[in-house]
């Protein structure tokens, strides 16, 4: 599993790299975290308002920081992705 949080490194930036780390710890999981600040790379992306976080490529987030539970839905339903393919 491939992570990037996608901001300049702004406080709400670091509070979802943070919370992901977190999670991605209670859960067991390893992934590859990136936090991604160069503006060009994060248009690359369809995102309007960092925080941003992709998974595999995927936009999952974007604009704000999901509370600990949500984010923890979000990494199962990228997990289940993974495992369809």
């Amino acid at each position: 599993m491939i992570i990037k949080v996608l901001g300049s490194g702004c406080a709400k930036c670091n509070q979802l790299e943070n919370l992901t780390k977190d999670v991605l710890k209670e859960m067991g999981i390893e992934a590859t975290i990136e936090h991604v600040r160069d503006l060009n790379k994060i248009m690359e992306y369809p995102i309007l308002a960092t925080p941003g976080l992709v998974i595999n490529e995927e936009l999952v987030v974007s604009g704000k920081v999901p509370d600990k539970a949500k984010l923890n839905q979000i990494i199962v339903n990228a997990l289940a992705k993974e495992d369809k393919t």
